[in-house]
């Protein structure tokens, strides 16, 4: 039987190598080659988010573009260094994906920043070494797989939920097996990060992935790293981490069109909203 959320839970070890197990059986791959391949992902995701801190060049539609680089170089008032870059990596990946530079879908292209700025960005913050992430991304990998095989990850078919929801609870497993947790306690993380993302809509202002998306990939790498501490200190989600997925597959049907990424609802549909559009469909 595939793995879930539920499955792993109850397994021993590592969560990740539960995982690549899996992946081995179904792909014929070797593990060599596996990681090889979450390597040069993972090298193309700490180059986006160099990029996109260092970058002020506005996006294809001209909403965002000085985001992450404006907030990488602004004084810290909270004197949090994990917040700020957490958030700061995020929102760089994103800003890169609106400019069109090379980003890695994590699940998506939409909510590419939320795994690179919650793993990256704790795994900088304790001065982690780089390869000591590949099996981390190995078990976000499949905890999107898991998901994907309830409800198409996509905002068109759930909501942003299925797609930002999908990447903090990616990222909060990543980083729980990262800080040592166990595969019970990578899935709660997850099944934490999902479940409080559920009923989120998907409302691109004139259907771009600018706003509000880049801000949201900020707050929802932040929002996986809460899941990762709460799960490593033994908080469990009550709902079983499998029952949330199905609960997330349920709303997002029920979520009416102007709401799953038509830029039809939500902040796409107020005033400024409109105008933005019509402004940004000039200039793209």
């Amino acid at each position: 039987m595939p793995l879930t959320l539920n499955s792993l839970a109850a397994l021993s070890g590592r969560a990740s190598e539960h995982v690549l197990r899996e992946e081995v059986e179904e792909t014929g791959l070797t593990p060599e080659a596996i990681l090889e391949k979450l390597r040069e992902r993972l090298s193309i995701m700490r180059d986006s988010v160099r990029r996109g801190l260092a970058s002020d060049a506005p996006s294809v539609a001209g909403m965002v573009g000085r985001n992450a680089k404006t907030l990488w170089e602004a004084e810290d008032p909270l004197k949090d260094p994990l917040l700020k870059r957490v958030q700061a990596y995020a929102m760089a990946v994103n800003e890169e994906n609106a400019r069109m530079g090379r980003i890695v879908a994590a699940p998506t292209a939409g909510s590419a920043g939320t795994l690179p700025g919650a793993l990256l960005g704790v795994a900088d913050h304790l001065g982690i070494p780089e390869e000591e992430l590949l099996m981390p991304l190995v078990l976000a990998a499949g905890v999107g797989k898991m998901i994907g095989r309830v409800i198409h990850i996509a905002g068109a078919s759930g909501g942003c939920q299925a797609e930002i929801g999908s990447s903090a609870a990616m990222a909060a497993a990543a980083v729980t097996e990262l800080l040592g947790g166990t595969p019970e306690a990578c899935a709660h993380a997850a099944a934490l990060a999902l479940q409080n993302t559920l009923g989120l809509v998907c409302d691109p202002v004139g259907g771009f992935v600018e706003v509000p998306c880049v801000m949201r990939n900020g707050f929802y790498a932040v929002h996986a790293v809460s899941a990762a501490s709460m799960a490593l200190a033994g908080i469990r989600s009550v709902i079983p981490p499998d029952e949330v997925v199905l609960a997330m597959a349920r709303i997002g049907r029920l979520l009416p069109l102007e709401l799953k990424e038509t830029g039809l609802g939500g902040l796409a549909d107020t005033p400024t909203g409109r105008k933005l559009a019509e402004e940004a469909l000039k200039k793209a």
